[in-house]
């Protein structure tokens, strides 16, 4: 058996191979693979895009990269792909981003602050075009002056960094009002007559959550409502759930309304409400924050604040690829949308 068989390894497909097999020169395949703004007859293009394909060539991103100062690809480091909000997030940039020929690569720190900073120090290795970080802030992380460093190395190579919904360092950033939005929803609430509030918040000291937190909570004091606890369980639809099981009977009788500081906790809250015998909206109230799709399968519908993903992950890829430098601050609004689990309050409700 000689060495051409099936099983031997195949030397990778080169740029001479595609070149050779056009009947080109190595330059004219490169400017037509490699998107060069220099111009290559019609003829020559197809004979190129033609040999490449029946060579199974692929081009290599990184060396391009090197060659060119500048990459293709976007790096987007979110905290949690499983997260139904950061998967939303994500498709909407890819989205954006493959719209005008772009790459996107994801990395998820795990709402880690210590993985946020070594997978920031991996990407600069990497080279991408930009670095995204979406709504992985934390509060008070003792790694935050070691990330700044990071991004402004990275930044000093010619990358662009652009911060989501995090306006606490010193990087372009799209924002939207966490704090204003909750404030908003809870004033609406309270016109609705909610009067005994628990509001959870989230273990994980995320900036965005505490935001959230903090507006609700202005929110019902601005309308007279102090009868407000707040609690942070797991940040996810079980800790929600498992928190809202553990809650004393008659702290769990007292309650009109239930604040999520997400959809997907807001739904873990009504699962463990219901799995309590309590009825969703006729005895207690709940709301959330994001307006994710699946929401749409949900009964009864969740009243919540919406935020347009899709202007949030046109403006970041945007900011990440324009050579404008001179780019304002923009905050994308957050307004509040009440829906079928928070009707008004009726006098017959109150237990």
């Amino acid at each position: 058996m000689n060495g051409s068989g099936d099983g031997a390894a195949r030397r990778p497909v080169t740029l001479d191979d595609v070149a050779r097999a056009a009947g080109v020169s190595q330059p004219t395949a490169s400017r037509v693979l490699n998107g060069s703004s220099r111009r290559v007859a019609p003829s020559y293009r197809e004979r190129v895009l033609t040999a490449a394909r029946e060579l199974g060539y692929t081009p290599n991103l990184p060396a391009q990269a090197m060659a060119r100062g500048t990459s293709r690809t976007i790096a987007l480091v979110i905290s949690l792909i499983s997260d139904p909000y950061f998967s939303a997030m994500a498709a909407e940039i890819m989205k954006q981003a493959e719209a005008i020929g772009l790459h996107v690569s994801i990395a998820v720190t795990e709402r880690l602050a210590e993985r946020e900073l070594d997978l920031v120090r991996e990407l600069r290795g990497q080279q991408p075009r930009a670095i995204i970080l979406a709504g992985t802030g934390y509060v008070e992380p003792p790694s935050e002056q070691a990330l700044i460093d990071e991004l402004q190395r990275y930044e000093e190579t010619g990358g662009r960094v652009v911060l989501i919904s995090r306006s606490d360092l010193p990087f372009e950033t799209v924002d939207f009002d966490n704090h204003e939005g909750s404030r908003q929803l809870a004033r609406e609430l309270a016109t609705l007559g909610y009067r005994n509030c628990l509001v959870l918040g989230s273990a994980t000291p995320l900036l965005s959550m505490q935001q959230r937190v903090e507006g609700f909570v202005a929110g019902l004091a601005e309308s007279g409502v102090t009868n407000t606890r707040v609690h942070q369980p797991g940040f996810s639809w079980v800790g929600a759930r498992e928190y809202v099981l553990g809650l004393p009977d008659a702290e769990a009788r007292e309650l009109d309304l239930v604040f999520a500081v997400t959809d997907d906790m807001a739904l873990g809250a009504l699962a463990g409400l219901r799995e309590r015998g309590l009825r969703v909206p006729e005895d207690v109230g709940v709301a959330g924050f994001d307006d994710i799709s699946t929401l749409r399968d949900v009964v009864p519908r969740l009243t919540t604040v919406h935020v347009a993903l899709n202007a949030v992950a046109q403006e970041a890829v945007y900011r990440a690829t324009t050579t404008d430098t001179d780019l304002v601050r923009r905050t994308v609004p957050a307004y509040p949308v009440v829906r079928d689990s928070t009707p008004r309050v009726t006098t017959s409700r109150r237990r």
